[in-house]
């Protein structure tokens, strides 16, 4: 019986295998910067074939295109023979009368080497990209290395990586070979590829256990300035305090984080912060940065990553459960997919202890001064369906801000509503519950699941007027009903090139102080034609560098009302960089600033409905 037992096993094993698309990811044999990729398919079912790589993947948000980093593809029929192919764009090739089809072979350039370059595309965020450093580091996002035939989503994959010697990949995966010379992982369809990123490096890694879930954290720092243990305790204290926050809506019991630290002579990248899977995140951030720093970062951006374990990843609508990678439809709810999310990423520091009471008003107070540069009447609804388009694409940074604010205020909509006795994280435990990962909700109707489960007609009234709807969100309103009022100042008027100083950004390879492109023009940048995506050289005749900025800032800050200036930028202008003097009379702008500060004297039942609210107690 036993012997029988082992050859049904076998037989079972090779059945699965001879069905599974054989994906080989070769990190040894690295040519021109370049990774060879084998896929090998089960026999088609089909004669016309399309193979495509994602036009964008699930959290991204943004067209990235990845096929554009892959060249020299080939198609070979069972007897070795190349088969002609259509390219019909950067991801698609078409193939006519392919039954025969059983392998293709590519090589795979990496992102991370394009991203300072935005003339023929805009750069993939670092966390969704790629990166192939031979001898030091592999950042493998798989939706950038292995692509899918139409109809064939479904289909398990063997994915096999063959490793340098020496090397460890940081992942969720469990390896099912014993060789050390490669790593073999099954997984049940492409989702789940591309579900599952990958980090291969000589080892630096930590494993342990908190509140029942097995931990890795990999890191990879070019100098060595870090190690992986460097950051287990600030960790670990963050993941015992997000499982008691999400009690029973968290079920992992498993979890990667790859810490990808930019900096040494690696490829110049800028779109630090992380991207969500079920089981895991990457991380990108600067090495430069003081561990005190990649800490707190931790804990807000990791935490924000892992929440999304709940939703959308666990609670979602059809757009994302059924996802498209090659025409993605996007769904209208990034209101509760980014922002609620965002939200809890603030909301379980105060409510556990990380973060005082201040530290947090602190925080939705600059929500709510970053949101006033994004369109504060566009529904979110709208945005967030049509988030792929031009015309809102540059508002997608406003569900990190305006997002957590609406999730915010519907929280103390239904504490008010329910005396305390139900908020936001309760709304979503119910709608997980009647949900989940494999029972997704019609888009069109979240409202009104949203309602049947937390049983008040009243929140549809505020998803009207203020998520679907185009009325500015009252503020002011829902945080007097928790005992907190707004106070404004006007600070004494200054030069500087945009309104808010505080959003200026710093290029270290150009060096050149860069803005947020939803960041909102001082008076004087637009008087001389300044534009947002112009980049700031010099300011009369002084340069900017790391050792000399607190002098380039003292000396903006001395310029006069209508003195002459000139500004020397740096501006894109097709394929190459113009370097151009702007000049203008000085124009000095004030700028208001509004606080956010606790009553002095609440009344009780603000008082009651505040405590409630920061601490999650009933």
């Amino acid at each position: 019986m036993r012997k029988t037992a082992i050859s049904l096993g076998l037989f079972a094993a090779f059945l699965a295998n001879a069905q599974s698309i054989k994906t080989t990811i070769d990190l040894v044999n690295v040519k021109d910067d370049k990774v060879a990729v084998t896929m090998e398919f089960p026999k088609m079912k089909s004669g016309d074939i399309k193979f495509h790589f994602p036009k964008t993947v699930p959290g991204t948000y943004s067209v990235d295109d990845y096929g554009r980093f892959v060249e020299g593809i080939k198609f070979y029929d069972n007897k070795g023979r190349e088969l002609t192919y259509t390219k019909v764009n950067d991801n698609t090739y078409s193939l006519k009368n392919a039954k025969d089809l059983t392998k293709v072979t590519y090589l795979v350039n990496d992102s991370f080497d394009d991203e300072m370059d935005n003339s023929k595309h805009k750069a993939v965020f670092s966390p969704s990209g790629t990166d192939i450093e031979e001898g030091k580091i592999f950042m493998i996002n798989t939706h950038g290395f292995v692509g899918y035939i139409d109809n064939m989503q479904d289909v398990p994959y063997q994915l096999i990586i063959q490793k340098p010697a020496g090397f460890y990949g940081t992942t969720a995966l469990v390896d099912q070979d014993k060789s050390d010379a490669t790593d073999t992982f099954t997984l049940a369809n492409y989702a789940k590829v591309t579900d599952s990123p990958l980090m291969y490096t000589k080892p630096d890694y930590i494993t342990f256990n908190a509140g029942g879930m097995d931990l890795v954290l990999g890191v990879y720092s070019p100098t060595g300035k870090y190690k992986a243990a460097d950051f287990k305790d600030n960790l670990e204290k963050m993941v015992l305090a997000q499982k008691k926050f999400l009690g029973d809506m968290n079920t992992n019991k498993k979890y990667a984080i790859m810490l990808y630290l930019s900096g040494g002579d690696g490829p110049k990248i800028k779109g630090f912060g992380a991207l969500e899977h079920h089981e895991s995140t990457s991380v990108v951030l600067p090495e430069m940065m003081p561990k005190e720093a990649i800490d707190k970062t931790i804990t807000d951006v990791v935490s924000h990553e892992f929440f999304h374990t709940v939703n959308p990843l666990k609670t979602h609508s059809e757009e994302i459960h059924y996802f498209d990678y090659a025409d993605p439809k996007m769904s209208q709810h990034l209101w509760m997919y980014e922002g609620g999310t965002e939200y809890f990423a603030n909301l379980f520091q105060i409510q556990e202890g990380l973060i005082n009471k201040d530290e947090f008003l602190q925080r939705m107070n600059e929500k709510i001064t970053n949101s006033k540069n994004y369109d504060d009447t566009m529904p979110f609804t709208v945005m967030s369906k049509n988030i792929l388009q031009d015309q809102y694409k540059d508002q997608y940074r406003n569900v990190y801000e305006k997002g957590a604010l609406l999730a915010m205020c519907l929280d103390i909509e239904l504490r008010k509503l329910s005396n305390g006795e139900m908020g936001y994280r309760d709304m979503i435990r119910k709608l997980s519950q009647r949900f989940g990962e494999n029972k997704p909700f019609k888009d069109d109707k979240l409202i009104d699941e949203l309602v049947t489960v937390t049983g008040y007609p009243q929140v549809k009234d505020f998803y009207n007027k203020y998520i679907a709807g185009n009325q500015p969100t009252p503020y002011a309103e829902y945080l007097n009903m928790v005992g907190v009022e707004a106070k404004k100042k006007d600070t004494p008027p200054l030069f500087w090139f945009i309104k808010d100083p505080n959003q200026t950004g710093y290029n270290d390879k150009n060096n050149t102080f860069v803005f947020d492109e939803s960041s909102a023009l001082s008076p004087f940048a637009k008087s001389i034609g300044f534009k947002i995506t112009d980049e700031i050289l010099a300011l009369d005749g002084k340069t900017i560098n790391v050792q000399n900025m607190q002098d380039f800032i003292g000396y903006a800050k001395s310029i006069k009302e209508g003195q002459n200036v000139t500004v020397t930028i740096l501006r894109k202008n097709g394929d190459k960089t113009d370097k151009i003097d702007l000049k203008g009379k000085a124009v000095l702008d004030k700028m208001t600033i509004e606080s956010l500060q606790y009553k002095a004297n609440p009344t009780p039942a603000e008082l009651k409905l505040q405590t409630q609210w920061l601490t999650g107690k009933k």
